[in-house]
């Protein structure tokens, strides 16, 4: 019996260390599209984890497939020294995250959001997120709020 107890204990909590795990690196991610922010004067590469791509490439977008993760990596925007007609990357900004769960973010569209913390993704709280959709509302329903187009379609 202490046997089976001991056992299960140490399921249990190695169950529940794998679902507390940091999303991890965005970085090896492929890219699904970029943009540019006049407004804010930076360039976006926008990642997705795999279920993204794959929801991606099967032009599934509509909802995007649940655990889709979509990473975007901003940097201010800079002239080439050696061509000033080329806009590119100059200081990193941030890496942001909009993950798909509908069950857990039911309140803000089924989207939640957050921000990579070295390799960690910390997810906002529900106030900061409700705060991010409200701007993704923009985006409207019938693109899943997401502002961003697929390159890959």
């Amino acid at each position: 019996m202490k046997k089976i107890v001991l056992t299960t204990l140490l399921l249990g909590l190695s169950f529940s260390a794998f679902a507390e795990q940091p999303i991890g690196e965005y970085k090896n991610w492929r890219l699904l599209s970029i943009s540019h922010r006049t407004d804010k004067q930076t360039l976006r590469a926008i990642l997705g984890n795999d279920a993204a791509i794959e929801s991606a490439r099967a032009g599934k977008l509509n909802p995007w497939a649940e655990g889709s993760i979509l990473a975007k990596v901003k940097w201010k925007e800079s002239i080439h020294k050696n061509w000033v007609a080329a806009i590119v990357p100059g200081e990193f900004e941030a890496a942001e995250a909009m993950v798909k769960d509908s069950k857990k973010y039911a309140s803000t569209g089924g989207w939640g959001f957050g921000k990579w913390q070295d390799n960690n993704l910390v997810m906002f709280d529900e106030a900061k997120s409700k705060e991010c959709f409200a701007c993704h509302m923009a985006a409207e329903q019938k693109n899943d709020y997401v502002f961003t187009h697929s390159a890959l379609q």
